[in-house]
């Protein structure tokens, strides 16, 4: 749980001024103080993991759970200040050699079952459902340490069909990854789930074996070791000699001198209020925090709601600021809905219930553009009212925006992480944030209180913001790009993608068929069956039966990763590896369709989620699900993209994508003559390049020497050495260095603006992009070279990639625009990367070519021409070019 902890809050906002990470202690505490409040227990323990490697499981299995990441460094030091707070607040503490924490979990639960408790576990690992009963629920978290709801005996056989003493005897034919106990390959829960129950369990199961039929009985025959050894493995200890009993778990209590010192030490503020609240102990600064939350009301009908907002909007108007807006949603995905509104300004807030409908009052009020709003993730609020019939103008800020262009690098630009680190504070315990609400409305008073308080928070922010943007240079970057390009994202994610269900079921079929058959070829290819997805079963296939050359050593032998089995199947033509990798390729592309196939909604299309605030660079991130990650060149890719249709009333859609983007900037940023001819001549870069480099005409550069070309000029914008040149062009680092050496000699221009943007930011503390968008980089200062050299490669590159970012964004609320304004019933859907995808209505091709062609080769002034290119079809595929 504090893992969790550490990776739900961000370490960069978590850090006291000597420098140590709190975020995990931080998360820890807080989940914990929630769980008090919201469960009231009598008794609680917190219970702690000793070294995997003094473990009776490590000992019996030296794989378990061999393959984990390494911890990261920041977390490293936390738990001991866990268990300090922890015993401040009075809670006790466990651990025992040679056993888990979860181990004494089930020793407890069984202790308090027999003495007629309700036990509550709170653990993310699944082997405590073995310990559900009547007596014992398990709280098993679902996203970071706020979503942590009940698991009891109905849940989980309703989630996994086996009944919860059960579970350990089908995670142990499944598998568990998070342990690294490979399950039968082949065989999921449902399967899992039949033959236990058919055999009365995995005793019985194993004594059928004989008689199970299929390739998933053959499987299971194969691997009938590892099923016993993970059923003795994942079975808990419920008997352990603890060194605490019941009683000592009593009505924890804080002691305040300890809470006090030690929150000091941490710079905890607000969560020593709520420890104070929720244990019944008054500290000497208990009570509301020093934030303003001003009074507010809940308009009993529509007259009192009408007046209320002019009086707001008179308000905001007189002290030039504007209405902080706060949306609670019912968390749906893609389209949620509003369940109530809050608004603010400093003198006064109004919340506004919803029962499935808008005021008309208010509805007028939001869509009034004479209103100046200020809003937290404006685009999933606007959607949430959208749901109820309603729309937003006039928001001239979006917080959360805000946040990530006055620092960029940033992991978390959620509400709460902004209220916590611009203004000191926390919202309140429970309180609903936009896209992530919890709070119930009916809870009256309180409920109401969280909202305005989470209105004023924005209203706070707005003002902290507004003038460090100014002072930035990028206020202009919020007014006139990221806020109307939320406007433009927004009505696309509303529009969605039409998908063609009976051909992705097909491709899913297929490439369900040619994983299965590469993983035949594999077996055929070494005589025996492998679990394909172990990487202990491949090092000892590749590196102990086959004697191939050993690949890169890392914790748990060697890596069998992508890019080491490529260069290794290079080396070697082994047809084990081929067929390995065509499996990997199929199984991951099938898992895309499928992911695909799910994210289908009732109206038959897909309705990606677009992320402003996610790459420091300004690219938009695409998720639930990510349409950015489709091959592009591949046949597969290819096969993914013809699933994606022109909806029912369009005739077909059209594909515009800009041509080599990145370097028409680097021609643009160095003021390169010979690029600069190269792209105003119309010629091929690469074939342009490369016949000044070889010293030949350009009818004579070869494939080879264009790729070459092509590799470097693209690498030398992402601070590509000499080494890796050589690796990505497999040739010496000699023959590498030459080519780079020619390259800069023939275009020395650029050669300067790599070297000039690198120290120009070192004095400067940032790049910036055309546009102004600022990345800081105070690591070009480090005294530690890897960080410092990292920092210098983000120095070369964020300049380009910026750029490009903010040309595909000022070019998609043009075209957005100007199909508006010229009433066409085509609509912008999609961004990749440097693509648009419009749906196009019947008869408007020709104005759509002319709309794209228009607004996306002006979308920037550089000294190059923006080219275009553009392609139509029925499919995304038909329409590529």
């Amino acid at each position: 749980m504090a893992f969790r902890a550490f990776f739900a809050l961000p370490a960069e906002s978590f850090v006291n001024a000597e420098g140590q990470h709190t975020n995990a202690i931080h998360g820890f505490t807080s989940m914990l103080i929630n769980l008090v409040r919201d469960q009231e227990p009598t008794h609680v323990a917190v219970a702690f993991d000793v070294s995997d490697e003094t473990t009776h499981r490590r000992t019996e299995y030296s794989e378990y759970k061999a393959g984990r990441n390494a911890t990261p460094a920041e977390f490293s030091g936390q738990i001991d200040y866990i268990k300090k707070v922890m015993a401040a607040l009075g809670i006790r503490t466990l651990e025992l050699p040679g056993h888990e924490a979860d181990d004494i979990l089930a020793t407890l639960a069984a202790q308090g079952a027999a003495a007629g408790f309700e036990v509550l576990l709170v653990s993310g690992d699944r082997d405590t459902f073995q310990l559900v009963n009547d007596h014992v629920s398990v709280l098993y978290p679902r996203k970071g340490v706020s979503d942590i709801p009940r698991m009891d005996a109905a849940a989980i056989e309703e989630k996994y069909f086996v009944p919860p003493a059960r579970y350990p005897d089908l995670a142990a034919l499944v598998g568990e990854s998070a342990d690294n106990l490979p399950g039968v390959p082949g065989v999921g829960p449902k399967t899992a789930a039949k033959w236990i129950t058919q055999y009365d369990g995995i005793e019985g199961v194993l004594e059928h074996a004989a008689e199970i039929k299929g390739k998933a009985g053959e499987s299971l025959r194969a691997n009938l070791e590892s099923v016993e050894r993970n059923r003795r493995l994942n079975r808990l200890l419920t008997d352990l000699e603890l060194p605490l009993t019941l009683d000592d778990l009593a009505d924890p209590r804080p002691e305040r001198a300890a809470v006090e010192a030690l929150f000091d030490e941490l710079e905890f503020k607000a969560l020593r209020t709520r420890v104070y609240d929720v244990f019944g102990t008054e500290g000497p600064e208990a009570g509301e925090d020093e934030f303003h939350v001003p009074p507010h009301t809940v308009p009993a009908d529509d007259d009192a709601l009408a007046a209320s907002l002019a009086a707001l909007a008179e308000g905001a108007a007189a002290g030039g600021r504007p209405v902080a807006v706060a949306v609670r949603t019912d968390g749906g995905s893609p389209r949620p809905a509003a369940e109530s509104v809050a608004l603010a300004t400093k003198e006064a807030a109004v919340v506004v219930p919803l029962d499935g409908a808008l005021p008309a009052p208010l509805a007028a009020w939001l869509a009034d553009p004479a209103v100046p709003k200020a809003m937290a993730e404006y685009k999933e609020g606007a959607k949430a009212l959208r749901a109820l019939g309603a729309e937003v103008e006039g928001v001239v800020d979006d917080v959360s925006i805000s946040g990530y262009l006055a620092e960029p690098d940033r992991r978390s630009y959620a509400l709460a992480d902004l209220a916590q680190h611009h203004l000191g504070i926390e919202l309140a315990a429970g309180a609903p944030t936009a896209g992530q609400l919890a709070l119930d409305l009916a809870g009256g008073e309180a409920a109401a209180a969280a909202m305005a308080r989470q209105a004023a928070v924005v209203r706070a922010l707005h003002d902290e913001l507004a003038p460090q943007l100014t002072e930035l240079g990028a206020a202009a970057l919020l007014q006139d790009m990221e806020l109307p390009l939320s406007r433009v994202l927004l009505d696309m994610e509303w529009a969605g993608i039409t998908v063609d269900v009976p051909q992705i079921d097909a491709l899913m079929d297929e490439l369900g068929a040619t994983s299965e058959a590469a993983a035949e070829a594999a077996y055929a290819a070494i005589g025996h069956k492998v679990n394909l997805g172990s990487p202990k079963q491949l090092q000892a296939v590749l590196f102990e039966e086959l004697e191939l050359p050993k690949t890169k050593k890392i914790k748990t032998g060697y890596t069998t990763d992508a890019a080491s089995l490529k260069e290794l199947l290079d080396k070697t033509g082994h047809p084990f590896l081929a067929s390995l990798m065509a499996h990997r390729e199929s199984s991951k592309l099938r898992q895309m369709v499928e992911t695909l196939k799910k994210a289908v909604t009732k109206d038959g299309r897909i309705h990606t989620t677009y992320a402003q605030t996610i790459a420091a660079t300004g690219r938009l991130s695409s998720n639930n699900p990510n349409l950015q990650n489709i091959p592009i060149r591949s046949e597969e890719g290819r096969r993914v993209r013809d699933v994606f249709v022109a909806g029912e009333g369009y005739e077909s859609l059209l594909s515009a994508d800009y041509s080599q983007i990145e370097m028409r900037i680097m021609a643009h940023l160095s003021g390169d003559e010979g690029l600069i001819e190269a792209y105003r001549s119309g010629e091929d870069l690469h074939r342009f390049v490369g016949s000044r480099i070889f010293h030949v005409a350009p009818a004579d550069v070869t494939s080879e020497m264009r790729s070459k070309v092509k590799a470097m000029s693209y690498g030398l914008a992402y601070g590509l050495s000499s080494f890796g040149l050589s690796k990505q062009l497999e040739i010496s680092v000699d023959e590498a260095r030459t080519l780079m050496k020619d390259y800069f000699d023939r275009f020395g221009a650029v050669r300067d603006y790599l070297r000039g943007v690198v120290e120009q930011a070192r004095q400067d503390g940032f790049t910036q992009t055309i546009f102004g968008r600022r990345r800081y980089l105070p690591d070009l200062t480090s005294p530690n070279r890897v960080h410092r050299e990292l920092a210098e490669r983000i120095a070369l590159n964020s300049p380009i990639q910026g750029s490009a970012a903010d040309i595909i964004k000022r070019a998609m609320i043009g075209v957005e625009g100007q199909l508006k304004e010229r009433g066409l019933g085509s609509r912008l859907l999609l961004q990749i990367h440097d693509e648009l995808v419009v749906e196009v209505a019947p008869g408007e091709e020709a104005a759509v070519r002319e709309v794209v062609e228009q607004e996306m080769g002006s979308a920037a002034d550089l000294s190059v021409p923006l080219d275009v290119q553009i392609g139509v079809g029925r499919t995304w595929n038909e329409a590529g070019h």
